[in-house]
């Protein structure tokens, strides 16, 4: 009879225990289940346990374990945030007839086609952008429009003090301790979209005539980059009117249009008559790519550019490839990043541009190294100090900014390289 109630006893306290263990957190079962294990590890040392807490899952030698999380979304029917509230004060002279709600299943229907030119579409008034907004709306508010209301990004406050003479770099770092492939996204500082420095007339001069010399391998557009070249044209114009007033600004007449007045070359730029992407050559000393939204497959396109600071690739290489296609050969891209990358391109909101930073060590200053350029000679072998002295080695930072244009939709990659002496570091 007693040995009855010492069973029934532990038949009770036994199932208490089971009950406890299931209520606990999950990381409490695993302190306990660890625990258990390395009691019964000592009591039957026979039989030894793994010392992982959480074994590794199996793998087959053909396969690797999933990094980037969830496949691939579609991505046809997904639109960026619109901010067509904006459209009727964008213009204050101007009355729009703005419908504030539009099915995205009616601008779904009704995209621009990838490869148009947004200026002799048919129908504009029944033909969209991605950002919701009619070709008709586009062409109502003209040229140097409002883009500031129109984004939700304000335009910089004047650097009053500023003088092109003296004005050096910011010291951007973007070091860490401990690397980890990531975006590395922070958000755009938007005083500092465009930085100028006293080597501004300098490097105007050495990209004009790298594209002299190279022509399309730095600058070059494909069909359908027309309204994101000129957004990104006139946004940067109005951004260097309004940062460095004592260098710039913008005039509009009957008899030449906009003219953009350069103080610190000495020149002017009439709009009208070259490419926006030669406009930014001639006043502008950073790296411009535009990427375009396919409507075919949601997925963004690089389709124009003016880039004269890469290295081992050029617009001529790159032009008209997908956002994975480019990044194709960055160490586990497609298994860290392309789905992080792609998602972040569909949802991007004009009002959030971020910033980032990448770096590397680099012998002398080189500017443009496309494929095959000699200068690779000095990343393929280890050279003695007596050919290879520590003072030609140098920091290259590039600083990049990412923002999306609000009337396109287009998302624009932005970029400069500046060199340090690795002799400056102390």
């Amino acid at each position: 009879m007693l040995s009855e109630h010492y069973a029934l006893a532990a038949a009770i306290g036994f199932l208490l225990t089971i009950i406890s263990f299931l209520i606990v957190s999950k990381s409490q079962q695993r302190i306990v289940y660890h625990r258990l294990s390395s009691w019964t590890s000592f009591i039957s040392p026979q039989r030894p346990t793994s010392s992982s807490i959480t074994p590794p899952r199996s793998v087959s030698p053909d396969k690797k374990a999933p990094v980037n999380a969830p496949p691939p979304a579609d991505y046809k029917d997904i639109f960026p945030p619109w901010r067509r509230e904006s459209l009727s004060i964008a213009r204050g002279d101007k009355c729009l007839d703005v419908v504030s709600e539009i099915p995205e299943s009616l601008v779904s229907e009704r995209l621009i086609p990838f490869a148009a030119d947004y200026r002799i579409c048919k129908s504009p008034a029944s033909t969209y952008t991605p950002m919701g907004i009619s070709l008709a709306e586009v062409a109502s508010l003209g040229d140097f429009t409002d883009y500031a209301e129109l984004s939700g990004v304000p335009l910089p406050e004047p650097y009053q003090d500023f003088k092109i003479e003296t004005a050096l770099p910011r010291p951007y770092r973007p070091l860490r301790w401990g690397y980890h492939q990531t975006m590395s996204l922070n958000r755009l500082q938007t005083d500092w979209w465009l930085e100028l420095e006293k080597s501004y007339a300098e490097r105007i001069k050495e990209r004009k005539e790298l594209f002299d010399k190279n022509g399309t391998m730095v600058l070059d557009y494909l069909p359908g980059s027309e309204l994101g070249c000129k957004e990104v044209m006139e946004m940067a114009l109005q951004f260097l009117c309004a940062r460095y007033p004592q260098y710039f600004s913008l005039s509009n007449s009957e008899d030449q249009g906009y003219v953009f007045h350069n103080g610190i070359l000495h020149n002017q730029t009439i709009i009208r008559d070259m490419h926006p992407l030669h406009v930014l050559l001639e006043n502008v000393p950073e790296d411009f790519a535009v990427m375009i939204r396919n409507p075919d497959d949601g997925y963004y396109y690089f389709r124009a550019g003016i880039l004269c600071s890469s290295l081992g690739w050029s617009v001529a290489s790159k032009l008209g490839m997908q956002l994975k296609e480019i990044h194709s050969p960055i160490p586990d891209y497609k298994e860290k990043m392309e789905f992080s990358m792609d998602r972040y391109f569909s949802k991007l909101p004009t009002a959030r541009p971020i910033q980032r930073g990448s770096w590397g060590l680099e012998v002398d200053t080189p500017l443009f190294m496309p494929p095959g350029d000699p200068h690779e000679k000095y990343r393929e072998a280890q050279f003695p100090e007596t050919e290879l002295p520590l003072s030609r080695i140098h920091l290259r930072v590039d600083w990049q900014t990412l923002r999306r244009l609000p009337l396109s939709g287009a998302i624009i990659f932005n970029f400069k390289a500046l060199f340090t002496p690795v002799e400056d570091f102390r």
